[in-house]
């Protein structure tokens, strides 16, 4: 509505005064009903005539009249709109504050509900899945992390819960807000390994949809199992934490939309909502890792056609650029790209995996020997020692001993240091993968970052390459701290394992301590006579030992074919005489540059070490072909001269002055050889110098005289003879390095009996 203009008011005589506008508009306006009061009439009438100024004085109050009135209708319409802003105003905040009531109720009603499916999942839905039979295959993996997402959500009720408040109160939303900030580290912790194990989820589930009676049987225990809703798979309920996470912030910033910048808690809802934004963005980041390390941590067993197969253009020079750049780090050519707290973490990464492997190397054959022991049940032998007490004590104890200690021990060593170390030496291969991809993928970034601008997949790969080393740098060191420590308690179990032992051996032998024979004396003396018992059954056990060494591991010498006497003849003339030797078993190379030999072959030595400086690997060579073969089975081959085989009685020589291959006579009770009566006297010397090589050989000099004990060794082969010469020693000599001699005079006068 316009407001009407004022009419300037018309300039009145000096005798006139004009009215005031306050005055008049707080005057009193006449009723319509009641008359107009009486006016005073005046002396003397002033006709129009007359008075030229009453028109115009009458017209400059009707205007003031009508602007009056307009600025009353203004001022009133003014009031009405600021009422209206009012109330719109009060409106507004009664929509948002139950907007906000609204968002918050659906926040935590909503959460009520997640965490119910969630229990019907892992409890009634779950239980009824393992009953299935046959049973499902990696059942586990599909609900794993499942209870962690629980844990939290069940704690952040909690929380609520405590508080005692309303939604609709005011420290409602303080409380709310609170109680997630306290629990976000424990949130993100939870669902970033939910998240990263879901695409897990996703291919068990695939492969029982594989399998289409299996997966009606599982559809029929998720309808009987949760009736009220209408859910046709696994992942209905297993992605409701991959939704939820995501749903936090959707929630939290609608709150805060619909909050007051002056409320209390508006600061404390904006650092939430912010908060809720980052837990999304670091676990997306994480999955993103996650993905990466999946995809070339695994190790893969091709043959070498599936190899051939997966060779193309791409693949051939992605492979020429890594070696090219590989030679020029090499030659010095590009300088290598160094991290030294990459290179310092991988060191230590190296270091704990030999001392894993060398660890669970030695924990089986402890084990391995524990396993042998137990088998050797000395006390089931009959040693015709029923009466005694110390061997009935001594069956009693090694029965419990077999029977209940060791097996408990052996139990407990498999469970708590092999199996961890088995499953620890398999977690190392992922880093290990991870580690060498890194370099591969190194090699790539270096040759793309020389380029001035690289295409699109080489960004893609340069960025493979920062995501894998932000991952290593950033996980590598966890694992280090954790396989540490746990090596650390391992060998802390290990300790208090044997601790157990000793605490369970004692109180077994408490029990026949009285009637054992050294129970009565005291400590000192006790481990005094335990020390001295000890030290001479070692002492008897190690003369054991030797003698079943000579025994069993007597020289032995194969006889040669045509074949090998060329072959002999030819390492011969290369090598020498002395650097011949032959195979005492059959060799199989396991290794590279090893060489598979028979029992019997001549190998020609060139060197007793490998590369390494290893002396149990001795470089030889066979014939044409060279390589390592084990030192512990060749022995130094002796050529025997080709005679007749030796006469068990001693003939006369024809020229008493020459040697001749001798003939034993095992009755003479000296170191001569007799021969008839009247005849000259003979004796067995060394036609040849030999020296030992083991404890069953003996070393002689040329010429020296020695006793002939056998004339073969303990497996009848004629070729080696037992021999006892100076201070008694005895061993076997080579029978074709012995000759016979005839005694000096002196010599005969010496021995009247010869």
């Amino acid at each position: 509505m316009e407001v009407p203009t004022m009419i300037p008011p018309v300039p009145l005589p000096r005798t006139l005064l004009k009215p005031r506008l306050s005055t008049l508009a707080t005057a009193e306006k006449p009723s319509l009903n009641e008359p107009p009061p009486e006016q005073e009439k005046p002396q003397e009438e002033n006709h129009p005539e007359d008075d030229p100024f009453a028109e115009e004085e009458e017209e400059a109050e009707k205007s003031i009249d009508v602007t009056i009135s307009s600025v009353e209708k203004v001022e009133k319409m003014a009031e009405e709109e600021k009422k209206t802003a009012e109330e719109e105003e009060e409106a507004a905040k009664e929509r948002a504050a139950r907007r906000q009531l609204m968002a918050v109720q659906e926040l935590v009603q909503s959460e009520r509900n997640y965490l119910r499916m969630l229990q019907l999942t892992t409890v009634t839905i779950r239980s009824n899945l393992q009953k299935l039979q046959p049973p499902l295959a990696n059942l586990d993996a599909i609900f794993q992390f499942v209870e962690d997402v629980m844990d939290v959500s069940s704690r952040l009720l909690s929380l609520l819960d405590q508080k005692d408040l309303r939604p609709g109160e005011p420290l409602f939303l303080e409380a709310l807000c609170d109680s997630f900030l306290s629990l976000s580290s424990d949130i993100e912790a939870a669902y970033k390994e939910y998240l990263a194990n879901y695409n897990r989820v996703t291919v068990v589930e695939n492969s029982y949809k594989q399998k289409e009676a299996l997966w009606d049987q599982i559809i029929k225990v998720i309808k009987t199992s949760a009736p009220e809703v209408n859910a046709s798979s696994l992942s209905f309920f297993l992605v409701m934490p991959v939704q939820r996470i995501a749903r936090y912030p959707l929630l939290l910033q609608t709150i805060q939309k619909h909050t007051e910048s002056l409320h209390p808690a508006y600061a404390l809802l904006e650092q939430t909502a912010h908060t809720s934004v980052a837990i999304n963005c670091r676990i997306n980041e994480y999955k993103r890792f996650r993905e990466v390390a999946d995809k070339y941590k695994k190790s893969e067993t091709l043959s070498i056609m599936d190899k051939i197969n997966r060779l193309n253009s791409r693949s051939i020079a992605k492979k020429t650029a890594r070696i090219g750049q590989f030679i020029k780090h090499e030659t010095g050519m590009v300088p290598k790209l160094v991290d030294e707290e990459f290179d310092a973490l991988e060191g230590f990464f190296y270091v704990l995996e030999h001392g894993i492997l060398q660890l669970l190397d030695n924990v089986e054959l402890y084990l391995q020997h524990l396993q042998t022991f137990s088998n050797c049940k000395t006390e089931e032998f009959d040693l015709d020692m029923d009466g005694e007490k110390v061997p009935i004590c001594y069956k009693e104890i090694t029965n419990g001993l077999r029977q209940w200690i060791l097996p408990v021990f052996e139990e407990r060593m498999r469970t708590l240091i092999h199996k961890p170390l088995c499953a620890l030496r398999d977690l190392l291969v992922g880093p290990r993968n991870l580690i060498r991809k890194r370099l591969h993928k190194l090699l790539d970034y270096e040759v793309i970052e020389a380029k001035p601008s690289p295409s699109y997949d080489e960004q893609a790969v340069a960025n493979t390459y920062r995501t894998m080393n932000t991952l290593l740098l950033n996980e590598l060191p966890k694992f280090n701290d954790s396989a540490l420590q746990l090596i650390w308690r391992m060998l802390g179990t290990f300790s208090c394992l044997h601790k157990d032992l000793a605490s369970d051996l004692e109180q077994l032998f408490q029990s026949f301590a009285q009637q054992l024979p050294h129970s009565s004396l005291d400590a000192s003396a006790f481990w005094e006579w335990a020390e001295t018992a000890v030290l001479e059954g070692a002492r008897s056990l190690d003369a054991l030992g030797q003698s079943v060494e000579e025994t069993l591991l007597g020289p032995a010498s194969q006889p040669l074919n045509s074949s090998s006497q060329q072959r002999l003849r030819m390492l011969t003339d290369k090598h020498g005489s002395d650097k011949i030797y032959q195979v005492l078993s059959a060799v199989v190379g396991g290794r590279d540059l090893d060489l598979t030999l028979a029992k019997g072959e001549l190998v020609a030595l060139i060197s007793q070490a490998d590369t390494r400086g290893d002396r149990r690997r001795w470089l030889v060579d066979a014939g044409g072909r060279r390589g390592y073969a084990p030192a512990s089975r060749l022995i130094r081959y002796h050529q025997a001269e080709e005679r007749s085989p030796p006469s068990p009685h001693l003939s006369l020589p024809q020229n008493a002055s020459s040697f001749r291959r001798h003939s034993y006579t095992t009755g003479s009770p000296c170191a001569t050889a007799t021969a008839a009566l009247g005849q000259p006297c003979f004796q067995v010397c060394a036609a040849y110098g030999f020296t030992a090589r083991g404890n069953h050989e003996v070393s002689v000099a040329v010429g020296e005289p020695v006793r002939v004990l056998e004339p073969h060794d303990k497996r009848g082969n004629r070729e080696w003879s037992l021999v006892e010469v100076r201070d008694r020693q005895r061993g076997y000599v080579p029978s074709n390095y012995l000759a016979v001699a005839p005694v000096a005079s002196t010599l005969a006068a010496r021995h009247p009996s010869c």
